[in-house]
């Protein structure tokens, strides 16, 4: 159920397939606009590196203990037959293996960023590796998907910070919503599976019409909770501009998704111009002299 609009899986090839490397750039652009926040402007090189490290392993070691414990119903699904572990062009073992070395290397980058950073650690690896099992016992498996991209703006303001400021939870709320969303439109692609394999989602539980419904709510939600934490961290109008061009862009998605709700590649690709209109707002807030600040 995870990612079901991205292309269909095939059996062979590299590592870089198997973690299906094409799709960091969904959700990394949110994930370096932080970082640019957290900074107030440009980082030192080694925090940049070690945040972009920690994000790239948490992502693979989630998605490599997705494929294993997944295979079964897998090899079940239509779309996913062809997936490495089901042809058994990759093992269980090799899953496993890269699941935990990636974790390795999370924990040692959070380790050499804080204190508090090391310890939390493994909270968000509990979060990346819990999710392949939700969907087994709750509807609320697209939330929790969500909630994996929420823990993006808080891990990377202890990382560079090393504390939690308030406000910051804002932005841990815009991305639950979004992130949510973002995952209702994917569950929706998988919907007849999911029915059939006796799995969960909010499509399943819900149905067809309420989920296209619920998406751009939880879009309006996301950007009001972003405008707000760019109103309270002060951020210039780029920002507020950058939030503007998002909601028409989610807004043509969602109107195009009610029309044919089993097309959810579109919505897909547009997640990744939708993360980089975020980036490209916050970096002009950040480095572009644009008059005042937003008042708070």
């Amino acid at each position: 159920m995870t990612a079901p609009s991205a292309p269909p899986a095939t059996g062979g090839g590299g590592i870089g397939r198997f973690l299906e490397l094409q799709n960091l750039g969904l959700n990394l652009p949110f994930a370096l606009a932080f970082l640019l926040l957290a900074a107030h402007g440009l980082p030192s090189g080694w925090t940049v590196v070690l945040i972009v490290v920690a994000f790239v392993a948490a992502r693979n070691a989630g998605h490599s203990f997705n494929r294993f414990a997944d295979r079964a119903l897998d090899a079940r699904n239509p779309r996913t037959r062809n997936r490495a572990l089901v042809t058994g062009a990759r093992s269980a073992r090799f899953a496993l293996a890269l699941a935990a070395g990636n974790a390795a290397v999370l924990v040692v980058a959070a380790y050499l960023l804080n204190p508090l950073a090391f310890v939390l650690a493994p909270v968000a690896l509990a979060i990346v590796f819990g999710y392949s099992y939700t969907k087994r016992v709750t509807s609320f498996t697209t939330a929790f998907l969500g909630l994996v991209e929420a823990v993006t703006p808080a891990a990377v303001y202890i990382a560079v910070e090393g504390s939690l400021p308030p406000f910051v939870l804002l932005a841990v709320g815009a991305l639950l919503a979004w992130g949510t969303a973002f995952e209702t439109i994917h569950s929706l692609g998988d919907l007849e599976s999911d029915q059939a394999l006796g799995l969960h989602s909010l499509p399943v539980r819900l149905g067809v019409r309420r989920s296209v419904r619920l998406v751009p709510l939880l879009h309006g939600v996301a950007l009001g909770l972003l405008g707000l934490f760019g109103w309270v961290a002060g951020l210039t109008l780029p920002y507020f501009l950058a939030l503007g061009a998002m909601a028409v862009l989610a807004g043509v998605t969602d109107w195009q998704l009610a029309g044919a709700p089993e097309s959810t590649r579109v919505p897909f690709e547009r997640h990744f111009a939708l993360s980089l209109l975020y980036l490209a707002g916050t970096a002009l807030a950040c480095f572009v002299p644009f008059g005042p600040t937003i008042p708070v």
